[in-house]
């Protein structure tokens, strides 16, 4: 019973804790925000997939989202940090691969119409 009702108690004042008195406040963050390390680790699952689809315009409108830079140049900051943050030589490979792609990217006009 004890057991019990200590349970009931610590729940109760861990949600009083949590959504009364410090709740979580939500603040809306653009992705070039991240640090360096999340920002290499996106930009390395952009070329794992590019690896896969050989869609180079896809891989650009992904890495868009840190903003008006060349793609090129926004998969090239992986490739100078990937090396002090582990990555493999698959891994590096995969992100030169999309770079290259990118250098002679040019984008579709997104418009199908005759």
């Amino acid at each position: 019973m004890w057991i019990t009702l200590a349970a009931a108690a610590g729940i109760g004042l861990g949600l009083l804790y949590g959504w009364v008195i410090d709740p979580l406040q939500v603040v809306d963050l653009t992705p070039d925000t991240l640090r360096a390390d999340y920002r290499a680790d996106y930009i390395l699952m952009v070329a794992e997939a590019y690896q896969n689809e050989k869609d180079a315009d896809s891989a650009a409108r992904r890495l868009a989202i840190f903003g008006a830079d060349p793609p090129a140049q926004i998969a090239s900051f992986a490739l100078q940090f990937g090396p002090s943050a582990g990555f493999s030589a698959t891994e590096l490979s995969a992100i030169e691969d999309l770079v290259a792609a990118l250098q002679t990217y040019q984008p579709s006009s997104g418009d199908s119409s005759p």
